[in-house]
């Protein structure tokens, strides 16, 4: 749901040191001149961003030939990559690096069978009359936001945990035709990184070219920051708590089932609710049945220190006896929520305060999960970035499951950054 982020958001800034790239394996050539390694390896990547104030995490992207920078934001709940481009452009935001310029040559036919897959996902409909003709695609988010564009293949710079570089040809959007945020502002991030379950997914492809199993996860750092990687060679199996996925009435998206609610040990009698997980919503979203049995169970559980207080930061916040610095001055007021899974092992995800409130630059503590049905979500519940902070978690499809972990998320991984 990524494209409700792009908004007048102020870019970060970063200085992103480039470390030099080994030599690359050309003994196996694949599709798209791929030097493809000897086993499917593992990738890792550092996230910069937060969920206040900017309200996203991204990723930086080496993408080309030769290859230039791009910021994505990091989205499990849609399938399309797509870079914001001068093809040439129609609506375009104003975006942190050069926009990307394709060659005809790098456009995929609509024949081709990721485009019938992008087409079945976004609307069912694949018309294609002739091997010549490209493949163009509309796509649509929650909020309204939307890209039109054309699908093309470039190369993705990857550095792997097995030390080799690989940079495999694969597919993704140019999108020509954007109407989301202002265009005014320049926005946090160039395009979206489409990690969903359909095959025009760059996991998918990843898999296809061997070059990483298909496993995704990420670690979203309340401090800001944190990681994202492809593969396995992470993945806490033994330790991290797990659930079947199971299959969503909404489109791709990852979802380990209904759940139960629960908030400070009592259950909020509520229907159970379908849960997906989704790292493009910066905050997590309840339908309305849940939502206001929520609101009603906290409301009557407050310490009368704390007043309900208008911030045009989110809809429901309260102020104390004076301003709050960070949610660590307020936690001990809240009881934590807990999600309890029917499916598989009666998996729970406990969401403790710092997992759904905010700290808002007026000092007051917000409440980070909203009603859904305000936005057009009608009965999905979705777990944001919010909810996912301070936990690895595990998008497994090479299982079906879904696992999260209590984690150090502002620490990366030992073996070595994927960025070139």
């Amino acid at each position: 749901m990524a494209a409700a982020r792009w908004g007048p958001l102020a870019v970060l800034l970063l200085a992103l040191a480039l470390a030099p790239a080994p030599a690359v394996r050309a003994d196996r050539p694949a599709r798209g001149g791929l030097a493809e390694p000897e086993a499917a390896s593992s990738a890792v990547f550092p996230l910069y961003g937060d969920v206040y104030p900017h309200g996203l995490y991204y990723v930086a992207m080496s993408i080309g030939n030769p290859a230039r920078q791009y910021f994505l934001d990091v989205d499990t709940g849609s399938d399309l990559t797509w870079l914001q481009c001068d093809a040439p452009c129609v609506s375009c935001s104003k975006v942190p690096h050069p926009l990307y310029r394709p060659t005809k040559n790098k456009l995929v036919p609509c024949v081709d069978p990721l485009c019938a897959s992008l087409h079945g996902g976004l609307n069912g409909r694949h018309n294609c009359d002739s091997a010549q003709q490209q493949c163009d695609y509309e796509i649509r988010y929650a909020d309204q936001g939307s890209s039109i564009g054309v699908l093309v293949n470039d190369n993705f710079a990857l550095r792997l945990a097995n030390t080799s570089v690989v940079r495999p040809s694969l597919a993704f959007g140019c999108g020509y035709d954007q109407q989301v945020g202002s265009s005014s502002e320049v926005a946090p991030t160039d395009g979206v990184l489409g990690l969903g379950t359909g095959s025009i997914s760059l996991l998918s492809q990843l898999k296809q070219h061997g070059i990483t199993k298909n496993v995704v996860g990420h670690c979203l750092s309340s401090k800001g920051g944190g990681f994202l990687f492809f593969g396995d060679n992470l993945v806490p199996y033994s330790h991290a708590t797990w659930a079947p996925m199971a299959r969503s009435a909404f489109r791709n998206y990852y979802s380990p089932g209904s759940a139960s609610l629960y908030f400070g040990g009592r259950s909020l009698g509520v229907r159970p609710m379908e849960v997906v997980f989704d790292s493009g919503s910066s905050f997590t979203y309840f339908a309305a049945q849940p939502y206001h049995a929520l609101v009603t169970a906290l409301r009557g559980d407050l310490s009368k220190t704390l007043k309900e207080v208008s911030d045009p930061s989110l809809p429901l916040c309260w102020k104390g006896k004076k301003p709050f610095k960070s949610v660590r001055d307020v936690k001990k007021e809240f009881k934590s929520v807990v999600l309890s899974f029917s499916n598989g092992n009666k998996a729970l995800m406990e969401i403790p305060p710092e997992n759904y409130l905010i700290v808002t630059k007026y000092g007051n503590a917000c409440l980070g999960i909203l009603n859904g049905s305000d936005v057009g979500l009608k009965d999905l519940n979705i777990v944001g970035d919010i909810t996912m902070q301070d936990q690895m978690v595990i998008y497994d499809n090479e299982r079906g499951r879904i696992g999260w972990i209590r984690a150090p998320c502002d620490r990366i991984p030992k073996f070595g950054s994927s960025l070139l």
